[in-house]
């Protein structure tokens, strides 16, 4: 029986995630703690953070010390990069985190007083993001599918999952990447690589895929797991956006033809990965597997039964995925994840003294729920901040902001409060008995937003605020026993309006963190015009 540690380190998206006798105990970003997003340091080099504050947190929750763990699982191997040269520049990103990587023993000693660091394990990041999927889904065996922009000298892992044991049947070489093709995409689209990759896919809705032909020609795979991604020139099929420049109907396309081309190559991939295994379920990680829309593609159109992705599957999730791999190795049997409420919360004693400090006046009804539902059906915008905070991207019911769904307003409503571009889509949250008869064309259960499903015809009129450009929506369905106070708000909603979904967002502005702790909750209340807040308990009203 062991406690590891898990960190993902001075690059983007720093997090720490404690594994104790094989259960994952506590998951979190740094940038939470910090405010900075995705971790970006405002030193001068341009390095990434430590997630000094989040392997705190991890150990105080499990009331653990340095001195407790039995390894930390640190998740890039510096052995498998390629040598850093003699003159390191801000723009080496890859030679500057080798550098912090081969140090990060020294440096979390730092960090964690009393951590011995001998008992400092490399991951393969592969390898982690391969292990933050398969060691955590809810079965024991699977075929792995990892395609990120890069770790190390790679930026795709492709293998089997059997009782815990990966093994590797294909990995790509860089240069070649998809998940840098991406980036690249998302520069020349005006938007920030290794962030908003994101606006990329909604942006890619409202164009054709013009093309389509000579991505095909520039980017394919080789027939056996592998694939081959040639220079682009981005120039040569639209003019770059610049700041405050706005999309034109050819970027759209840009965005379709780059999407498109991503879901068929996928497609290849995973057909090959099927033929290699035999798998009924396919497990996916790395930052390609946030893009909700290829993975609908894929098991709608691909050869696996079920496709399970990982809540947290971009570089964040290494840090679990380290620490379940080096937990394996230790001997320990590993449990599937419980949920993606692996952050912080706090009692209701606790937020109260948060309330009584910053002086707000507050209130607590009997039934925060039913006063949030009636809210909401009187078309306020509500932001809810309710136990442990989500691992992830993704907000699911934690820390959110909740709005009706049945006015078309809200879409530009929301987008406004957040500072958000007015292609970006809000998706619903609906009760799990519920979402079969309402959406189609993705799996059910899907709690985690990583799936598209398209919205049943006779469900458009009604849902317009959840309804994209193309007719689908992101669904996030809720189970009642997981779920029992979202699932109540829920039912209150239904019977208010004669509407089973509500509207569903991060509770978060434009480039800043998610809502964390209650100061961040009340500090965002304080700047956005929502009418009310929901602290655990409390209704602080506008």
């Amino acid at each position: 029986m062991s406690s590891v540690l898990g960190v993902n380190a001075v690059f983007h998206d720093p997090a720490a995630a404690l594994v104790v006798d094989g259960e994952t105990v506590a998951a979190a970003e740094e940038e939470r703690f910090t405010r900075r997003k995705h971790g970006k340091s405002p030193v001068p080099f341009a390095t990434w953070e430590l997630p000094e504050n989040a392997a705190r947190w991890c150990l105080r929750r499990a009331g653990l010390s340095p001195a407790d763990l039995d390894a930390v699982a640190y998740s890039y191997d510096p052995a498998l990069a390629p040598p850093p040269g003699p003159d390191i520049t801000e723009d080496d990103w890859e030679g500057l985190r080798t550098i912090y990587a081969q140090r990060a023993p020294l440096f979390l000693r730092t960090a964690l007083p009393g951590l011995d660091p001998a008992i400092t394990r490399f991951v393969p990041h592969h390898l982690a993001h391969a292990a933050s999927t398969a060691l955590a889904a809810p079965f024991p065996d699977s075929a792995v599918l990892v395609c990120d922009g890069r770790g190390e000298a790679r930026s795709h892992w492709a293998g089997r999952s059997r009782a815990g044991e990966l093994t590797e049947l294909a990995a790509q070489a860089l240069p070649h990447s998809l998940g840098l093709l991406y980036e690249e995409a998302t520069e020349h689209l005006g938007f920030r690589r290794s962030s908003d990759e994101y606006k990329v896919m909604a942006l890619a809705a409202y164009g054709e895929p013009a093309m389509i032909a000579e991505f095909r020609r520039l980017v394919y795979a080789t027939g056996d797991g592998g694939f081959r991604v040639e220079p682009v020139d981005w120039s040569s099929f639209v003019k770059r956006v610049e700041a405050g420049e706005q999309w034109s109907a050819e970027h759209a396309n840009l965005a379709a033809s780059v999407q498109l081309r991503l879901e068929e190559v996928l497609l290849e991939l995973t057909g090959w990965l099927h033929d290699q295994t035999g798998e009924h379920a396919l497990t996916m990680a790395g930052g390609v597997a946030l893009n909700c829309v290829a993975n609908s593609r894929i098991l709608r159109e691909g050869p696996f039964g079920q496709v399970w992705v990982q809540p947290a599957a971009g570089d964040a999730g290494t840090a679990l995925g380290a620490a379940l791999a080096v937990a394996h190795d230790l001997g320990d049997r590993v449990a599937p994840m419980p949920s993606a409420a692996l952050g912080r919360e706090w009692t209701d004693d606790e937020i109260e003294a948060w309330l009584v400090s910053a002086g707000v006046a507050y209130e607590r009804p009997a039934d925060i729920a039913a006063a949030v539902a009636s809210l909401l059906a009187a078309d306020d915008v509500v932001a809810w901040f309710q136990g442990r905070s989500e691992y992830g991207p993704r907000a699911l019911g934690h820390r959110s902001l909740l709005a009706h769904p049945g006015y078309v307003a809200n879409l530009d409503r929301l987008n406004a409060i957040k500072g958000r571009e007015q292609f970006r889509p809000i998706a619903p949250m609906v009760l799990a008995d519920r979402a079969a008869g309402i959406f189609s064309g993705g799996p059910l259960p899907s709690p985690y937003m990583l799936f598209t499903h398209n919205v049943r015809a006779v469900w458009r009129d009604r849902l317009p605020a959840v309804t994209h450009v193309d007719g689908s929506a992101r669904v996030q369905t809720v189970d009642a026993a997981d779920e029992p106070l979202v699932a109540r708000m829920l039912i209150r909603f239904e019977q208010f309006t004669g509407l089973p979904a509500v509207v569903n967002t991060s509770l978060n502005t434009a480039g800043r963190p998610m809502v964390d702790d209650p100061r961040d909750a009340l500090e965002c209340f304080g700047s956005a015009p929502v009418g009310a807040l929901a602290l655990g308990p409390f209704l602080i009203r506008r």
